[in-house]
């Protein structure tokens, strides 16, 4: 049966591969994005596709959300658009809350406004902190390190007291560290991967903050894309916190020496200072997300970082 499904932040990474998925799957998409870090060209394929509509807009504008939902039955919201950039939420608070806290309070109010009964919304393993144990467990107290995790985890508690109060499905996904094609390598707001690529494939020499012994939860951005659908078509997704990673810590020295193998006349790598904000070490547990949605992440760090390089798609 096709439903309609909004996606906010369309036009983004994460946003179009989603976008994508839903469509392949049979399903008719309203796209949201104001394109401050989107991009039009990832919608190449879905604007093609005679089932999507695309709605250049901000999604912490209510009047804009209203008329989106106006006129329409939409079966679920996937709440993407955000303010992506830990430091820039440290150099604009106000912007970070208005993106990134308001944003999601005027999409979940519409929904209960249009009777739309499901939001799945794109938190972040940030929300964790430095000091939890690991593997990061859903039940672990958050401990946030920045403007950017605070206001994720301050949506995913205003969505899940929504739910309570008003019985909208409210699914929270902490993303891990998402990586995969159309991530734009020059933007100041890229993940690590994609700047690697960049950097490697123009034989430019790359920069690694800290010594690359920090470790991170790798996560192919089809993976990603996989767990949004799924939340969003599931018969019953009920409302929680789930993490969307491999459960496998990978540093950056060992992604360092599969690029060394993929470019074997590359460029040298220099040691900078630690960031303000970065986490030490960020590696999830998957078994929640395998448990509800019967999800697991499919595509291991090698072969993914082969298909990035590439600028292959694996879905």
């Amino acid at each position: 049966m096709e439903r309609t499904f909004l996606v906010t932040g369309a036009a983004g990474f994460i946003g179009s591969h989603s976008v994508d998925l839903l469509l392949a799957s049979g399903h008719a998409v309203i796209g949201l994005d104001n394109l401050r870090t989107g991009r039009l060209a990832n919608l190449e394929q879905a604007l093609r596709s005679g089932r999507f509509t695309f709605v250049e807009g901000d999604a912490a504008d209510e009047a804009t959300v209203d008329a989106v939902f106006a006129g329409r039955r939409i079966d679920g919201v996937l709440h993407l658009a955000a303010l992506v950039s830990v430091p820039e939420s440290f150099r604009e608070p106000a912007l970070n809350f208005r993106t990134n806290v308001a944003a999601t309070d005027v999409v979940a109010r519409a929904c209960l406004r249009h009777g739309c009964p499901r939001v799945v919304f794109a938190s972040s393993a940030a929300v964790y902190g430095d000091r939890a144990e690991l593997p990061n467990r859903e039940s672990a107290v958050p401990q946030p390190m920045s403007p950017y995790a605070a206001a994720k985890l301050a949506s995913e508690e205003l969505l899940l007291g929504y739910a309570a109060s008003y019985g909208l499905q409210a699914v929270c996904f902490r993303y891990f560290n998402v990586y995969g094609v159309r991530q734009d390598p020059g933007s100041p707001y890229s993940g690590v991967l994609s700047i690697f690529t960049d950097r490697f494939a123009a034989g430019l020499p790359v920069t690694v903050y800290g010594d690359g012994e920090q470790t991170r939860d790798f996560v192919s951005v089809h993976d990603v894309a996989r767990a949004n659908a799924t939340a969003l078509i599931a018969e019953a997704a009920g409302s929680g916190r789930f993490n969307v990673c491999t459960g496998v810590a990978v540093s950056l020295n060992r992604v360092l020496d599969v690029y060394r193998r993929l470019y074997p006349s590359s460029a040298g790598v220099a040691y900078a200072e630690a960031r303000v904000g970065d986490i030490r070490h960020s590696c999830g547990d998957a078994g929640a997300l395998a448990k509800r949605f019967d999800v697991r992440a499919r595509v291991e760090i090698e072969a993914g970082l082969g298909a990035l390089v590439r600028g292959e798609s694996l879905s």
